[in-house]
């Protein structure tokens, strides 16, 4: 019965699959089709730009803050969930503005003014806050979003490794790191990645909330287009088009990672 529950054919997938063959060949073979899709293609190098940078700096930000929340010392775990707590209660798009147009600015003159030694000598110059782009501002505003929900995946994944473990590695006489390194973190790795999978499936389709700062991503360019060539409906097919096409395939090998990890558990405790 699990034998045939797991070969039968997902329905759902292939009804996706036919739905994205027959749109393909219908952008193929419509010139109009054809014209919104070569407009819209520049800015997939950007969406995926914007969300692979700004995965891997929340991914680094969020291991760092899990760590710090894991802390023998009281004041690096009450920082760290004052931040986890303050930043997930800040939507997404007030975090952009925020960052574009209050953050980014106090970063300039931070900068400034650490560096001011070398600036006076003139082996560096001024930074000023049109030199820090949209672009990247919206990078850093995902990294903070998005660093304090993943730093929860991390916390999760380091707890469900048994304190028996970390102790019974201690009295084997290994330091904190290497304890961490070499029995927490194999372990709460295998836990981790399906989670962060989805979130950086989520990230993809919240990349598209940089338009508002007008970072020439896939829906800023149909936004443009379709206003200057009045063809919404056209134009936002192809914009859906491109972002079910990266999201649902990222959810499949999202999918395949978490088949593979249980059935690498199955054997391993076989």
């Amino acid at each position: 019965m699990n034998q045939a529950k797991k070969r039968e054919l997902p329905l759902w997938l292939l009804a996706a699959a036919l739905c994205a063959i027959l749109f393909m060949w219908f952008i193929a073979t419509s010139g109009q089709y054809t014209q919104i899709l070569n407009t819209l293609s520049r800015g997939i190098g950007v969406t995926l730009f914007v969300t692979l940078i700004a995965f891997t700096l929340a991914c680094l930000l969020g291991l760092a803050v899990a760590t710090a929340r894991g802390s023998k010392h009281r004041a690096l775990r009450e920082i760290a969930t004052f931040y986890t707590e303050i930043v997930r209660g800040v939507p997404i798009l007030v975090l952009l503005f925020y960052i574009a147009f209050v953050g980014a600015p106090q970063l300039v003159s931070a900068y400034n003014f650490v560096l001011s030694p070398l600036i006076e000598l003139g082996w560096i110059e001024t930074l000023l806050v049109r030199d820090l782009s949209m672009t990247w501002r919206a990078v850093i505003a995902l990294t903070i979003g998005y660093s304090a929900f993943i730093s929860e995946i991390f916390r999760a994944g380091i707890e469900s490794v048994s304190t028996g473990q970390v102790e019974a590695a201690r009295s084997l006489g290994l330091s904190r790191w290497q304890t961490f390194r070499f029995i927490v973190w194999p372990q709460a790795l295998k836990n981790i990645l399906p989670p962060l999978g989805n979130d950086f499936v989520a990230m993809i389709k919240d990349s598209a909330l940089v338009s508002v700062l007008g970072v020439q991503d896939i829906t800023q360019l149909g936004k443009i287009y379709s206003s200057s060539t009045f063809q919404f409906f056209e134009t936002y097919n192809v914009v859906a088009y491109l972002y079910l096409t990266m999201t649902v395939s990222l959810s499949l090998l999202v999918r395949a990672l978490e088949y593979r990890l249980k059935r690498s558990d199955e054997h391993s405790d076989v």
